[in-house]
Order: structure tokens, then sequence, then C-alpha cells
């Protein structure tokens, strides 16, 4: 979610791309949730770090704390960015619940990302 989101936001600003330590599947209820307010995330896949080991990184943003400590270092030319987010649906039962719970979530990672990419876009901006 946090991958479509930044594209959404500042598709324009940086390129994005987005890793976990293995390979998954992209949760259809996140791509359900995130369709619900304009972004399509219906061709992501699920990527290792590996697949992009030759891409350079100005930043390198971890929204999962698992993943941030089990992480292996990746380094960023300007900033490593981190902030936790409990993982969607973790102890739901019923498919409202695990709904709200991604809505919640990614309502949240937007925030952050609005908040945190502001000052960053406008320093990207800025021309001495």
């Amino acid at each position: 979610m946090a991958e479509g989101l930044l594209r959404h936001l500042y598709g324009d600003q940086f390129e994005v791309y987005s890793a976990g330590i293995a390979a998954s599947q992209v949760k259809p209820m996140a791509v359900e949730v995130m369709e619900e307010i304009g972004v399509d995330m219906s061709s992501h896949t699920s990527k290792d770090l590996s697949a992009l080991e030759a891409v350079p990184k100005d930043y390198v943003v971890t929204v999962c704390d698992a993943a941030h400590e089990a992480c292996p270092y990746v380094p960023a030319r300007i900033q490593l960015v981190h902030k936790g987010f409990p993982p969607p649906s973790a102890g739901m039962t019923t498919e409202e619940e695990k709904r709200a719970s991604f809505r919640m979530v990614r309502d949240a990672i937007k925030t952050w990302l609005e908040n945190e990419f502001v000052p960053m876009t406008n320093l990207k901006n800025t021309t001495p």
C-alpha cells in the first residue's frame, strides 16, 4: 500500500520501487481498499530486495517493524526513513473487520507519507 500511495501522491517527483524481505503476494484486500481511493494496484507484484540491488536509492522507506528489524542494511544516498504500522487484519476474523483494518492502515500510511514527504519534495524542487 505504501508503494501505491507514494506513486499516487508523488509519482511525478520520485521513482518508487517496492520490495520486501521475501517475495510473497499482494493481498487482494489491499488492492480492493486502495481502489476505493482511486489507487490502482492491480498490476503490482511482490518482489524481494535482490530484485532492486542495482537500483540507486536516495531514500529507503520501511513501514513494517518486522521488515525494518530483519532487513539487511540497504544504503540510501540521502536518508533512511522508517515508520512502523501494524499488519492489516492481524487478529481479525470477519471479512468486514479485516477490510476495516486495511482501511485504517491505508489511511494511516497515507497521512504519514503526506507529512513525511512534503518537506522532501520541497527540498527536491528547490534549486540553489
